[in-house]
């Protein structure tokens, strides 16, 4: 399944340079039109991603999000900034059918772990951001990918799943924003490990044979954010490439 993202500051559609808000690149079309095109093109599944309010949780975009959470034919997911209960509970009322977790999830398990007990797994998307060390090691830091969290993805993920985890966004950090193909065999083996966590994989797609590299891996869905807002393929061209279920 294709899963466009949208990113958004201030109402308008961007996207940033490797998570630097001083790297914008802003396009010419607002959130609901774009959303709309990519609705056309057959897209069930969208993913937003509120960067003001993953600066400032005061600061959510709520009056732009309610204008494309609500959508007839897809499943919308919506995340940043995600730090309170109250911040899930709001986005849901809202509307959104998923709220995306990063960092909180790292840092404070035993809450999202509640939500997920309380929400359900349905409801809850896991953002994990990995690191590959030296040794091998899947590593997941925090605070914009600077800190080292010391824990790996499979010491987070055998923790979760105990709970109910279903939904798993997972971006290789050296291929974010990069458009040069995505981390296959990261993708292979988490899906083997975790065959029960619907894995949708994120950074570095930059063609459909970079898509088509995904096909057979296990993931349910493939992130593409830059690359159709770049116009590398279209939305049509990437459904039509991955095989239905």
């Amino acid at each position: 399944m294709m899963i466009p993202a949208i990113d958004l500051i201030d109402g308008q559609v961007v996207r940033l340079f490797q998570g630097d808000y001083q790297q914008k690149t802003q396009y010419q079309y607002t959130p609901k039109e774009r959303q709309q095109v990519y609705a056309d093109a057959g897209a069930t599944v969208m993913h937003f991603v509120d960067l003001d309010g993953a600066k400032d949780n005061t600061k959510r975009q709520l009056s732009v999000l309610r204008t494309v959470v609500d959508h007839p034919s897809m499943t919308i997911q919506v995340g940043g900034g995600i730090r309170s209960e109250q911040d899930v509970k709001e986005l849901l009322a809202l509307g959104a059918d998923r709220v995306v977790i990063g960092s909180l999830a790292i840092k404070e398990p035993h809450l999202v772990r509640q939500w997920i007990e309380t929400y359900g797994g349905d409801k809850i998307v896991l953002a994990l951001d990995v690191r590959i060390d030296e040794n091998g090691n899947k590593q997941l830091p925090t605070h914009g990918w600077i800190k080292d969290s010391g824990v790996t993805i499979e010491d987070l993920v055998d923790d979760y799943i105990k709970v109910g985890l279903k939904h798993v966004l997972c971006t290789d950090i050296s291929k974010d924003g990069t458009l040069s193909g995505t981390n296959v065999d990261l993708y292979i083996e988490l899906c083997q490990k975790y065959p029960s966590i619907e894995w949708q994989a994120s950074g570095g797609i930059g063609s459909l044979d970079d898509i088509k590299a995904l096909i057979g891996t296990g993931v349910s869905g493939v992130i593409l954010g830059r690359s159709l807002l770049e116009g590398k393929f279209t939305l049509e061209e990437a459904i039509a490439c991955w095989p239905t279920r």
